[in-house]
């Protein structure tokens, strides 16, 4: 072991360390042992290099960089394989230079570097994102006539470009040649054709791809139950959604809880919120644990149907995982049921967890408070907000609530402490200030000149 240790790292180490680095999406990093490994005097090799080009390529997109490591493999003599040009390509091809791409295929094949699908898979893709379908079908054809075989990666690439355009035939023929071909479709091949069915609202079609790849040995995927739960409830109602997740179990599916999420989302849209607090029943009978939007769902279903304060003890309870959209909703509800301390309880909580109010959360406690005439808490709020970078949009309700509650000075200092910090003052805000002053007798009042003070103010530090 302690000879082990005394070795110097070889250029199989370093290599492994930087390619580790760059797939993590740390080029910098990956860069940094690579050049570690020059500096200790190793010789790069070919998959040193190539990893090199994915950095720079894939990564960076410096493609005058990775062009320069190919031209010293040359020049050095070390042969670029079909995994560097490969990985060059790749990355052109992400960038949505095709055309470049191909001028990288063609070098590879003058220099006697045989492609295989890795390189054209790639090409594939840049051609069907861009919409040009029959260009990836004549590559396909060129591929299989050249000898070169295309693996099942690039068939689902055709594949999903093709159901996209609803060319469902050519699907069905594809699937039909396969044997022929020597590809093997396999669970994302399905799983694709499947989408792009639902979506075209054949969902009948669909189902009767899962009995096809039931017989060929392939065990639909959770992605697959989910675009079906989807698709079942883009052209049907939820309540054939629920039922297939009912019997997901029998159809030997293990449903997650991103499939119940779809369900109840749909159930949702239907306003059936009963249905949506039902169906989080049966998932924790289930033992599947909800996340974050489950919580959020169910939050909201319960505050729709009423039942506030089961929303709130589903809030408290240890399990459960808030956002700030859980406080937003709850905050929203509380408010239009006229409960403002448990707005500010919430508000305070909230920050105590961690969880950090946006503008629409300060927004939201204002209006509560104003509503409740309750100004001076308000207003403490309204700080706070400002604190924390924030201008929310009840700004008008407090500047009403102020003028309201005759607290003119409080209203001068507001408008100062808005107008040091940067924010802008919108015109229409000064015409809303104006007519509320008005309309509470301040412009024919002996307060006349508190009036004039604080627009004055306002248009000097505007």
């Amino acid at each position: 072991m302690r000879a082990l240790l005394r070795r110097r790292p070889d250029a199989a180490c370093f290599t492994t360390v930087a390619a580790a680095l760059s797939s993590a999406s740390r080029p910098g990093a990956a860069l940094a042992v690579l050049d570690a490994m020059a500096a200790d005097g190793v010789a790069p090799d070919a998959a040193a290099c190539t990893v090199l080009v994915g950095v720079y390529a894939c990564r960076l997109r410096r493609f005058d960089a990775a062009y320069e490591v190919v031209r010293w493999m040359v020049a050095n003599g070390v042969a670029p394989d079909v995994v560097t040009y490969s990985t060059l390509i790749s990355g052109l091809c992400s960038a949505g230079q095709v055309a470049e791409a191909l001028g990288v295929l063609d070098l590879m094949l003058e220099e006697g570097c045989q492609p295989n699908a890795h390189t054209y898979t790639p090409i594939m893709h840049a051609y069907c994102t861009g919409g040009r379908i029959h260009e990836a079908k004549r590559l396909l054809n060129t591929m299989i006539a050249s000898g070169f075989a295309p693996s099942t990666a690039t068939y689902n690439v055709l594949v999903e470009a093709l159901c996209k355009v609803g060319a469902f035939e050519e699907v069905d023929a594809l699937l039909e040649e396969s044997t022929a071909k020597g590809w093997t479709p396999d669970v994302i091949t399905y799983s694709s054709y499947m989408d792009g069915l639902c979506k075209a609202g054949r969902i009948d079609k669909s189902f009767a791809l899962v009995d096809k790849m039931l017989s060929n040995g392939l065990q639909p995927s959770e992605v697959t139950l989910n675009i079906l739960l989807d698709g079942v409830c883009r052209s049907s109602t939820a309540w054939a959604a629920k039922r297939l997740l009912e019997c997901s179990a029998e159809l030997g599916w293990d449903a997650n809880v991103v499939n119940y999420n779809t369900v109840m989302r749909r159930l949702c849209d239907e306003r059936r919120w009963l249905s949506v607090v039902k169906l989080f029943t049966d998932m924790a009978k289930k033992g599947i644990a909800p996340n974050s939007w489950t919580f959020n769902i169910v939050v909201h279903s319960l505050c729709k149907l009423g039942r506030l304060h089961k929303a709130l003890c589903l809030l408290r309870s240890k399990e459960f995982v808030a956002t700030v959209i859980t406080y937003n909703t709850l905050i929203r509800h509380l408010s239009i049921s006229g409960e403002g301390n448990e707005v500010c309880l919430l508000l305070y909580q909230m920050i105590e967890g961690g969880i950090a109010p946006n503008d629409i959360t300060y927004s939201l406690v204002i209006d509560c408070l104003c509503r409740e005439e309750k100004f001076l808490v308000a207003l403490c709020c309204f700080y706070q907000s400002l604190e924390d970078d924030f201008f929310p949009s009840a700004f008008l309700s407090i500047i009403r609530g102020l003028i309201v509650g005759g607290m003119l000075g409080q209203l001068h200092t507001l408008i100062g402490c808005v107008l040091g910090q940067g924010f802008i003052i919108e015109v229409y805000i000064y015409q809303e200030l104006i007519k509320a002053l008005c309309k509470n007798g301040y412009c024919q009042s002996v307060e006349m000149y508190k009036v004039c003070h604080i627009l004055e103010r306002m248009l000097r530090l505007r």
